[in-house]
């Protein structure tokens, strides 16, 4: 029968011993680590990241998260490298090479190429005597922990302090780039990610749809351009074009009797609430739950009031956003 006891005790045993172990790692970095971002900076090419087995897989997290965030990057497999990947690397690349004992036997080519053609590299593991660090250009020394698994040879600690120091870097790469919300979007289009980050103006309706009336238009006109227009509201312009009111069901009820003897001006509700179109979807959607409405119009950003698009709140849902 399975110890269920056993089993929540050994998941809380790694678990601890993974997040001393990133305790240790945060009190260890000091200026290898700072030299390695500045490398990373200065680099004019790619950030290039390797390494072997477990090494390999956290080194391809890195550089998913290196290019995500701001800094073109890419992974080589070292095996691959010996096989003409090599060639993936220039003079303006920046490698970064990880390995937990830095003796790693295929990463040997990979190394020498970087030395024979003076291309910057960063080496990561947990001996500072290892080829790998006393062959790098900046050598971060990994606290040496052992493993989780208490016998040494599964990599856990290890894996986990060197995830850590990639998500280290890539965040202090990020802040030094000013890397913004709007940036990460643009390398995030799709997924709830990107729609968390989707802009007014990726969802809104402009144009021939704008539902867009007069403040002399008729009521019986204004009617036809809420019904053909399909938003359920019309936003009512003044003489200059800017945006004055907006004509929705609660208007309509409220003036039901004599409607169409009025004007849009006469019926609209005046100053109604809008947006930009740089700000996030997920601010019109907050905007539209406050105020119980399903359509907001989008001005120009100038300040002129000019109506340059309409959001409704089913083109938010359709895209993730809520």
């Amino acid at each position: 029968m399975a110890n269920r006891t056993a089993f929540i005790a050994a998941a809380r045993r790694v678990i601890t011993a993974e997040a001393e172990a990133l305790r240790v790692l945060a009190d260890s970095i000091g200026d290898s680590f700072a030299d390695a971002v500045t490398l990373l900076l200065a680099a004019k090419g790619r950030v290039i990241v390797s390494g072997m087995g477990k090494s390999g897989h956290i080194a391809r997290k890195m550089a998913a998260t290196f290019a995500s965030t701001g800094t073109p990057a890419h992974f080589v497999h070292p095996a691959e490298a010996s096989h003409g990947d090599l060639g993936m690397m220039t003079k303006g690349d920046v490698v970064l090479v990880l390995s937990n004992s830095g003796e790693t036997p295929e990463l040997a080519d990979l190394v020498a190429y970087t030395r024979r053609f003076r291309i910057p590299q960063i080496g990561v593991a947990s001996r500072a005597e290892s080829t790998l660090l006393q062959q790098s250009d900046v050598a971060i020394v990994l606290p040496q922990l052992g493993e989780a698994c208490g016998t040494g040879i599964v990599p856990t600690i290890s894996t986990t302090m060197t995830l850590a120091l990639g998500d280290a870097m890539a965040i202090a790469l990020m802040e030094q780039r000013q890397f913004t919300p709007a940036n990460f979007r643009d390398f995030h289009p799709g997924g709830k990610l990107g729609a968390r980050l989707a802009k007014v103006r990726d969802l809104m309706h402009g144009g021939d749809a704008l539902p867009l009336v007069g403040h002399a238009t008729p009521m019986s006109d204004a009617l036809l351009t809420i019904s053909q227009r399909g938003f359920g509201v019309a936003g009512v312009t003044g003489p200059d074009g800017t945006l004055e009111g907006i004509i929705t069901d609660g208007d309509l009820r409220r003036h039901m009797a004599g409607l169409l003897d009025l004007t849009a001006g006469e019926v609209m509700t005046p100053a109604p609430r809008t947006i930009g179109p740089d700000a996030l979807a997920e601010e019109a959607v907050a905007v539209m739950n406050e105020r119980k409405i399903t359509c907001l119009f989008v001005v120009d950003p100038a300040g002129s009031r000019h109506a340059t698009g309409i959001l409704h709140i089913h083109d938010c849902l359709r895209a993730g956003v809520a």
